[in-house]
């Protein structure tokens, strides 16, 4: 009885988590490895198996919402695909043999550290509803990296156009990296690498980031699944609550201004990283 009482409660975060995960491109993972391990006491290689199941579930909930509402680049995120699968391949083998090292708090401070990084950049954009003075680059116009969605918000058809595409693709290997590392599909940088680097609209990166972790986190998952470190009992309820969560926060986002999606990911991702932070140095 215990044991059912603890898997809904389970079930129940993950909704929040896939909510939260579809609104900012994160992914569920990157809520639920923390609460995983901090939370449940789940062994740190475990909870990064959970957490990439319920990335496949975010993505497959509400990367479809996204493209049915075109707000997802299928063109930029296919293209940027080249450099984060192979990274998630290397980080799915590196979290087995860190883990197997004992280096598992080192792992988390780590993540913390990283996640708070990327803080100050989101900051000073804060207030920046669209992209201004984007200037294509070779690599851009090349492929036509662009397109327009209707905002509802605004009541208008918003065009974009992408730049910067090489530094964003090494932004995306990290990012592969990451999602391996953490089982968190590593939104988190793919995010800034489509609004930061490419100066995509804000809403536009989250959908196409959502789009992407489900393609990222499944090759680092089939790497844990093979090693033994995909638990159902844990991956049951996260997929179902996550489904569930980014089904809803997938309806929400169209209807939400680039500003205010930004500012849903800032707290986010800061509150995530103190805690592993602080969880990963040992301190309550």
């Amino acid at each position: 009885m215990l044991l059912l009482g603890l898997l809904l409660l389970l079930a129940l975060i993950a909704v929040g988590a896939g909510f939260l995960g579809s609104l900012a491109g994160l992914g569920g993972g990157v809520i639920l490895t923390p609460v995983l391990v901090i939370g449940f006491h789940v062994p740190f290689i475990l909870a990064v198996g959970a957490s990439a199941i319920s990335v496949l579930a975010t993505s497959s909930a509400s990367g479809a919402a996204y493209v049915r509402d075109h707000l997802t680049d299928l063109r930029i995120g296919t293209f940027l695909q080249i450099a984060s699968v192979p990274g998630a391949i290397v980080g799915a083998a590196a979290v087995i043999f860190l883990s197997q090292a004992g280096l598992d708090s080192a792992l988390l401070v780590g993540f913390g550290v990283l996640v708070l990084a990327l803080i100050p950049g989101s900051l000073a954009r804060r207030n920046e509803e669209l992209p201004t003075g984007v200037v294509p680059d070779a690599l851009s116009r090349r492929f036509r990296f662009g397109g327009r969605y209707h905002d509802s918000r605004l009541g208008t058809d918003v065009r974009y156009q992408a730049e910067q595409t090489p530094s964003a693709l090494g932004v995306m290997f990290g990012a592969g990296i990451i999602s391996g590392l953490f089982g968190v599909g590593g939104g988190v940088l793919k995010v800034v690498a489509l609004e930061r680097e490419m100066h995509l609209p804000m809403k536009v990166s989250t959908a196409t980031s959502n789009l992407m972790i489900g393609v990222t986190v499944a090759a680092g998952a089939s790497v844990l699944l093979v090693a033994g470190y995909v638990s159902p009992l844990l991956a049951a309820p996260v997929a179902l609550g996550t489904t569930i969560g980014a089904y809803f926060g997938s309806r929400l986002l169209p209807s939400l201004s680039n500003t205010t999606v930004r500012w849903i990911f800032l707290p986010v991702i800061a509150a995530i990283g103190i805690e592993v932070i602080l969880q990963g140095l040992g301190l309550p």
